[in-house]
């Protein structure tokens, strides 16, 4: 799942308004960022796979250290006590914060149980795995489907921003633009698939960090400019 993710964190930041952006949209893609990174230093190893749709084009064959249950569990516990550790803004706690950006995190392996090929170990090294197939099933039906679940996500999110009178317009431009440059017909995994070795896995590490991280920090920039509750949004009105 790609743009699926920041459906999810929109949808949290949504529901959760006094948190702040950070920890919950780039919490979304934590795992995916670190799985980038391990995988262009060799701990995650991939394999390019031009019949692995509808989008990746690339078998995970260990991707342990970051996206097995137990992991997801620790990084995303990480993620939530770094920022419960820290001082949390007006009308919240830092164990609020904290616990959100654990939820924000942890969802990302739950969105992908559906998806995955069964790649997703228990614990490093497990001979146990997770993963529906979706992506091995349906192909282009599960680039489909999860447009369907972003939207739905998208959709409630607009919603309740709409209820504190924010407007939503630029992170849903993002996540349109995600969602159809990820497609089966768009997507650079496919052009990245026939790279030579190192080429191959280097260049997919690197567009999967950034392909968090960049969009995550646009959508940072964007919320952090909203008024997160009513109360502000009706002082900003008289000012």
């Amino acid at each position: 799942m790609y743009v699926g993710h920041f459906a999810t964190g929109l949808l949290l930041q949504a529901l959760f308004p006094g948190i702040p952006a950070a920890p919950i949209i780039y919490g979304v893609g934590v795992l995916d960022l670190l799985d980038g990174l391990f995988t262009m230093v060799g701990i995650n190893r991939v394999r390019a796979n031009l019949n692995a749709g509808p989008y990746l084009y690339f078998d995970l064959i260990f991707i342990d250290w970051d996206h097995s249950l137990a992991m997801a569990l620790l990084i995303s516990v990480l993620w939530g006590l770094y920022f419960s550790s820290r001082p949390a803004p007006p009308r919240t706690t830092s164990a609020g914060v904290g616990a959100v950006a654990f939820v924000a995190s942890f969802s990302h392996w739950l969105c992908d149980l559906p998806f995955h090929n069964l790649d997703l170990a228990a614990y490093p090294y497990a001979d146990e795995h997770y993963g529906w197939g979706w992506w091995g099933r349906y192909l282009t039906g599960a680039w489909v489907m999860e447009g369907a679940f972003s939207a739905a996500c998208l959709a409630l999110a607009t919603v309740l921003f709409a209820r504190r009178g924010i407007s939503i317009k630029g992170p849903l431009a993002v996540c349109l633009v995600l969602f159809l440059s990820l497609s089966p017909w768009a997507s650079p995994m496919y052009y990245v698939a026939q790279l030579p070795p190192p080429a191959d896995y280097l260049v997919h590490g690197a567009l999967v960090t950034a392909g968090f991280a960049v969009p995550a920090a646009i959508m940072v920039r964007m919320l952090n400019g909203k008024p997160h509750h009513k109360g502000a949004t009706l002082e900003k009105k008289r000012l």
